[in-house]
């Protein structure tokens, strides 16, 4: 019972360093596609672009297909990220440069709906209807966009004045920048930064915010208005949003990223032609012929059985204890990809250079056999899992503790 119990452990460890070798393979073409097309850093300042300057033509930065994010985004010539500058970010701010008129309409205009929310306010008392207030400065829609009345718009790029707040932490990678990852705190960092350069302070900022339609002037001042108008928390409060907007930033990553793990699993296991029920036939009969090979040891019965197994084996490992020594310098563990389109032979004594064999007959052979196919779905399945989900198996079935701080 329990030489039942250890092959079956033995098994399941087999497969587990199967599925966590293809994994690790898959994460690594991902990643080094990732990091060479700089795909994580253009989603990130997409996102900014859509946050901090708004959309282009109705059109957003931040790609809504998965086609878009590992075609479209990294060929593009719309590179959403800012010129790289390896000079140190400018010890002075200068304020944004919007035109004062454009200050004073937005200004007038939230004055205009403040003053339209408190009527109504004080009407629905008189009436007896609480909350009837107007939603926005006569607006038929209910929008609380602040009019534009037709004039352009201030070309203000909130993007690069971000950019120059953040530079200390950039490295150079090309012609863009190569951030792809901004603390909150160091975002909210920035933005302090940014208020203390105008004059009328957070209240400033936002006026100037307003007057060009950046999104994040409605951002900013909700957190204004829910700090209660006090700086230390106003700070904070623009350190939660950022990390809550990364958080649901990442998620949105890895959704599409998910999509391309689950193709690039798919390639792998008919490149390698990786059938699980197959393999495990195989540790299996691998982990029998090692007890046959300790009941010789042990003085055990074992020779006659050995024997009948290696005499069909190829010329010149008839004799058994040869057949052994073969056998055991091969383990299943080893032929996990000896089925692959392109194998690799490494010969057991290092008397040779490693070998490359071509076999495109047998692999087609092999893909099209039916027998195969539930075993090619178990592996593209597992594989979904990803290389740290069966490090944690492996690591709990084996007893390995990760290291302590």
């Amino acid at each position: 019972m329990i030489h039942l119990i250890s092959v079956y452990i033995d098994l399941a460890i087999g497969l587990i360093l199967a599925f966590l070798l293809l994994s690790l393979l898959v994460s690594g073409i991902n990643e080094a596609f990732v990091r060479l097309l700089g795909i994580r850093s253009k989603f990130l300042w997409a996102y900014l672009r859509d946050t901090l300057d708004g959309s282009e033509d109705g059109r957003s930065w931040i790609p809504s297909k998965i086609a878009d994010v590992f075609a479209k985004l990294p060929f593009s010539r719309d590179d959403p990220r800012p010129v790289h500058s390896s000079d140190p970010a400018p010890s002075v701010v200068e304020p944004m440069r919007v035109d004062p008129a454009a200050v004073l309409a937005a200004e007038q205009a939230r004055e205009k709906v403040s003053a339209e929310i408190a009527e109504g306010i004080a009407l629905g008392e008189a009436t007896g209807e609480a909350g009837t207030g107007s939603p926005g400065p006569s607006d038929p829609s209910g929008s609380s966009d602040f009019p534009t009345d037709g004039r352009p718009e201030p070309s203000v790029d909130m993007t690069a004045r971000l950019y120059e707040r953040l530079q200390e932490i950039d490295h150079p990678k090309g012609s863009r920048t190569s951030i792809a990852n901004i603390p909150p705190a160091r975002f909210s960092g920035a933005v302090m930064e940014l208020v203390a350069a105008e004059e009328g302070g957070i209240d400033g900022l936002l006026a100037k915010l307003e007057a060009i339609n950046s999104p994040l002037a409605g951002h900013l001042k909700g957190v204004w208005e829910g700090a209660q108008r006090d700086l230390p928390r106003f700070r904070k409060g623009v350190e939660d949003w950022f990390n809550g907007e990364m958080q649901r930033l990442s998620t949105l990553y890895a959704r599409y990223v998910k999509w391309v793990v689950f193709a690039l699993g798919v390639v792998l296991t008919l490149a390698f032609s990786m059938d699980a029920l197959e393999y495990g036939k195989t540790l299996l009969r691998d982990n029998a012929y090692r007890a046959g090979v300790s009941a010789i040891a042990g003085g055990d019965d074992g020779y006659t059985a050995l024997k009948d197994k290696c005499a069909g084996s190829e010329a010149g490992l008839a004799e058994p204890y040869q057949c052994v020594t073969e056998s055991l310098s091969s383990p299943a563990l080893v032929k996990i990809f000896d089925h692959a389109i392109v194998s690799i032979t490494i010969p057991p004594d290092g008397s040779a250079d490693p070998s490359f064999n071509w076999n495109g007959e047998a692999w087609w052979d092999r893909l099209i056999t039916p027998g195969h196919w539930p075993g090619y779905l178990l592996t593209m399945v597992a594989l979904l899992f990803g290389a740290s989900f069966w490090w944690d198996v492996l690591r709990r079935l084996t007893g390995v503790r990760g290291s302590r701080s």
